[in-house]
C-alpha cells in the first residue's frame, strides 16, 4: 500500500514539474523582450538611464500544489463557467502598446516603441488583468501618505489620505519619439475594459489613466526592478475577508500572466502596517511601499491585478455563482463547468507559503485513541487601523458561555478524544492561524472575518457557523461550497446561542466523521 502511495506521489510530482516547465517556456515565449534579456544579462539599460542601478531580486519559485491545474485549460473559457469565475476567464487580449511592430494597426502608436502594455479582459467578471514593460513610476506624483508606518503613530489619519490620487504622468512608458507626451489609454478603452461600475474610487483605472508615453531620452530612472512586480492598491486592508480577496486577485493575476516565479509587490497605497502583511510577504517574493522609493523607479515588467471587489469571492455576495468544489484530479479527468478546484489551490498556496504540510495526517494518533481538533474562532476587541476604536460588534452575545460549555463537554467526551482549540486569532501570528485552520477537523465560530481562513482548510474539514439574526450573510457558506466543504449553520433568533444546541450539532458532526 505504501509503495502504491509513493508511486502515486512520484507521478504527481513529475506531472506538476512538467506543468511548471511548460509555464516557464510559455512565459518567455509570450515575453520575448524578457527572454532576450535573460540571455544577454550583461547588457545594461540604454545610456539615457543615468544614475541607475539594477535591483536584481530573487523571486521565490511556485510550490507544487496538489490542487493545481493548468491556467490555460481551453483557449476560450466558457462564459460564466466556474473556470471563468475563479480561474482563467481573462481570455480576451487587448494590446495597447505592442513590443514589436509585427502586426501594424490602429493599436500601435509608434513602430519604434520600446515599452509595451496589454490587458486580459474577462467577460464574466467584467474586469481586466493588465501588464506592461518598461514602466516608470514617479512617487512624487502620487498624492497619498507614506504607508507602512506603525499603527500607533497614525491614529486618526483619514482614509482619503491613504488612498492614492494620480497626477497625469505618475506612471509613464518608454516609446518612440513620435508618441511622447500622449496619454496611453483612451476613455473608450477604460470604459470598456476597466469599468468603474459601482466602485467609487477605481484605483487601477485611475493608474492606467495617468500613464504618459515618453521618449527614450526622457526615460531616466533612479532604480530599476528587473523581476516581475505586482502593483497593488488595498482598500479594506485590515479586514481579513477583503484582504483575502486581494490575495486571491494577486495570485490569479500572477498565473494569468504566466509568471515563472512568484512576483515582487509594491503597495501603491498609504496604509499603515498590519498583521496581514505577514501573508503578503509569505505568498509573494518581496514587499515595498511606493512612497519608500526616493525617485523615479522603472519596472522591467509590471502587473496590475483587479481590485478585490472584482473577484468572484466578493461578487458572489450579490451574484449567483453556482459553483461547487471538486478535486483537481477529478476535474483533470472530467472537466465540469459547474465545479472548481481553484479556491482549494489558493488555500494550498497560502499553507505552502508558510511551509505547512499539504498532506496533513488528521484524526489519528500513533499511540492513543482517535482524536479531532475542534477550532472555536473567537471575536475579540482589536485595533486594526487608524479609524478603528478597538471594539468589535458582538455577533454572539454569550460567546464565552458557549466556549466554556464546549470545553467542559469536550473534556468529558468518551467516544474519541476531542481537543477544543481556543482560536484567539488576535494573539496569534498569521502562520499560527493558518496552522490552526489546517489542523482542525471542525471549525466553529460566529459570523466574522476570521472564518475567511477556511480557504486554507483541508478537504475533510467541516464548518459550523453560528449565525445571528442581524448577520445572515452568505460569505462562509459560499466559500465552503466553492471548496467542497460540508457546511452546517445554526440560525439564531437574536445573538444568543443555546450551548446545548451547539453541543448537539457538534456531536452529530463528529459522529458522522467517525468519532
Amino acid at each position: 500500500m505504501k509503495m502504491k502511495m509513493n508511486t502515486k506521489y512520484l507521478k504527481l510530482f513529475i506531472f506538476l514539474f512538467l506543468l511548471n516547465s511548460i509555464t516557464l517556456i510559455l512565459y518567455f515565449t509570450s515575453h520575448p523582450d524578457l527572454f532576450h534579456r535573460r540571455h544577454h544579462h550583461h547588457r545594461q539599460p540604454p545610456s539615457t538611464t543615468t544614475h541607475t542601478h539594477l535591483l536584481n531580486l530573487t523571486n521565490k519559485p511556485w510550490p507544487i500544489l496538489p490542487s493545481y491545474l493548468p491556467w490555460h485549460l481551453t483557449p476560450n473559457t466558457p462564459f460564466r463557467s466556474c473556470e471563468a469565475y475563479f480561474g482563467h476567464g481573462f481570455t480576451r487580449r487587448i494590446d495597447i502598446l505592442k513590443p514589436t511592430p509585427d502586426s501594424p494597426g490602429k493599436e500601435i502608436i509608434d513602430q519604434t516603441q520600446h515599452g509595451w502594455f496589454r490587458c486580459f479582459y474577462s467577460e464574466t467578471l467584467r474586469s481586466s488583468v493588465c501588464e506592461g514593460g518598461r514602466v516608470r513610476m514617479h512617487p512624487e506624483k502620487i498624492k497619498m501618505s507614506s504607508g507602512g508606518e506603525e499603527l500607533e503613530s497614525v491614529i486618526g489619519r483619514s482614509e482619503d489620505e491613504e488612498l492614492p490620487e494620480f497626477e497625469f504622468g505618475a506612471f509613464d512608458i518608454e516609446v518612440g519619439a513620435k508618441a511622447r507626451g500622449r496619454k496611453m489609454a483612451s476613455e473608450g478603452f477604460l470604459n470598456e475594459f476597466v469599468q468603474r461600475r459601482a466602485i467609487e474610487r477605481h484605483t487601477m483605472r485611475d493608474l492606467i489613466n495617468s500613464v504618459r508615453l515618453v521618449g527614450a531620452d526622457e526615460f531616466q530612472c533612479s532604480e530599476w526592478i528587473e523581476e516581475p512586480t505586482l502593483l497593488i492598491t488595498r482598500f479594506e486592508y485590515a479586514n481579513l475577508f477583503h484582504t483575502i480577496t486581494d490575495w486571491y486577485s494577486a495570485y490569479v493575476s500572477s498565473r494569468v500572466t504566466g509568471l515563472p516565479n512568484r512576483p515582487q509587490l509594491v503597495f501603491v497605497d498609504g496604509h499603515c502596517m498590519t498583521q496581514l502583511e505577514e501573508t503578503w510577504k509569505a505568498v509573494f517574493s518581496g514587499l515595498r511601499y511606493a512612497k519608500n522609493f526616493s525617485g523615479p523607479v522603472c519596472f522591467r515588467h509590471a502587473i496590475l491585478s483587479p481590485l478585490g471587489y472584482e473577484t468572484a469571492m466578493f461578487r458572489g455576495l450579490s451574484e449567483n455563482i453556482d459553483c461547487y468544489g471538486a478535486s483537481a484530479h477529478d476535474l483533470w479527468q472530467k472537466p465540469d463547468n459547474k465545479k472548481t478546484a481553484r479556491i482549494s489551490e489558493f488555500g494550498e498556496m497560502i499553507r505552502s507559503a508558510f511551509s505547512l504540510p499539504l498532506h496533513p495526517q488528521h484524526h489519528a494518533s500513533k499511540s492513543g485513541p482517535r482524536y479531532h481538533n475542534v477550532l472555536f474562532v473567537r471575536r475579540e476587541d482589536y485595533l486594526a487601523h487608524p479609524r478603528h476604536a478597538g471594539k468589535v460588534q458582538s455577533r454572539l452575545s454569550n460567546e464565552q458561555e458557549v466556549f466554556d460549555s464546549l470545553k467542559n463537554w469536550s473534556t468529558n467526551h468518551t467516544e474519541c478524544k476531542v481537543n477544543l482549540v481556543n482560536g484567539l486569532f488576535g494573539h496569534m501570528s498569521m502562520k499560527e492561524q493558518v496552522r490552526a485552520i489546517q489542523d482542525a477537523s471542525v471549525i466553529v465560530g460566529a459570523h466574522g472575518a476570521g472564518l475567511t481562513h477556511i480557504v486554507s482548510a483541508t478537504p475533510e474539514t467541516e464548518i459550523l457557523e453560528i449565525v445571528s439574526s442581524e448577520y445572515r450573510r452568505p460569505h462562509f457558506e459560499l466559500i465552503s461550497k466553492w471548496k467542497g466543504l460540508k457546511y452546517h449553520p445554526i440560525y439564531l433568533g437574536g445573538s444568543h446561542a443555546s450551548p446545548s444546541v451547539v453541543i448537539g450539532k457538534l456531536r452529530d458532526i463528529l459522529k458522522n466523521i467517525g468519532c
